[in-house]
């Protein structure tokens, strides 16, 4: 049993990042669901504002998440962080529009099944957003003048 541990512990320390992005990213996308029938059900919300309401609510809770516990960010200063929280918001809108077309694309052009066509859609936007993330939002800032490290 030691051994199974061992070696599930060391395939996690050796993709910690992809299984944590895996991780929150579902607790995102489970959120964004209570949000949803909370807001439209139990607080009788029109479809649409429940919808961008828990949208942009699940968008915080992702950004804090990725900052945190995926990526790891290092930075401390507030243009630092505002930076970054306005980038990946960017990158997060940018992304659902992505999917809004590529939906208009597949299920109204092309006639793949809705279904099918928000599976790969979602498959798409979940790579996008890794790679937003990962090269441009939370990429290390090796700075010459920075103090990492050392104060």
């Amino acid at each position: 049993m030691k051994k199974l541990w061992d070696f599930g512990w060391d395939m996690y320390r050796k993709h910690e990042e992809g299984i944590n992005y895996l991780i929150f990213g579902f607790l995102a996308f489970v959120l964004n669901y209570i949000l949803y029938f909370a807001f439209a059900d139990t607080m009788q919300m029109h479809y649409m504002a429940a919808t961008v309401l828990s949208w942009v609510l699940t968008v915080v809770f992702a950004y804090w998440t990725n900052r945190s516990f995926v990526f790891k960010s290092q930075n401390k200063d507030r243009q630092s962080i505002w930076k970054e929280f306005v980038s990946f918001i960017g990158a997060r809108v940018a992304t659902e529009v992505l999917e809004v077309a590529l939906m208009y694309l597949l299920v109204d052009c092309a006639g793949v099944n809705d279904k099918v066509s928000k599976l790969i859609c979602q498959t798409l936007v979940i790579l996008a957003n890794y790679v937003l993330s990962k090269l441009w939002i939370f990429k290390s800032k090796k700075d010459p003048g920075s103090i990492e490290g050392g104060e």
